[in-house]
């Protein structure tokens, strides 16, 4: 089964701020191919990845390297810092 679960999702800013929400293996190993980079820790998440999908290690093990990879690129969302949802305005209020 390809889609190995986090057992807590990771939820990383990308683009102009926008909070990105990190299910499974599969969405981390696309997250890093994707990350314009070629870091240590970038290669570290990678591969802990493949071990994931291979069985060699537990989703959560690879889970942790992402997280290590995201605190260093200051792009984790910690719970704390993620915003408060933007509440719904009517028109007539503007």
């Amino acid at each position: 089964m390809l889609a190995k679960h986090f057992e807590k999702p990771v939820c990383v800013w990308v683009g102009l701020g926008f909070p990105r929400q990190i299910n499974t293996v599969v969405d981390a190993y696309q997250f890093l191919l994707d990350w314009c980079g070629n870091s240590p820790e970038q290669k570290a998440a990678m591969r802990a990845c493949k071990a994931a999908l291979a069985g060699e290690v537990d989703a959560d093990t690879a889970r942790g390297v992402l997280v290590a990879f995201a605190r260093k690129k200051d792009i984790l969302v910690e719970d704390e810092t993620m915003p408060p949802m933007a509440t719904k305005v009517s028109p007539r209020h503007l």
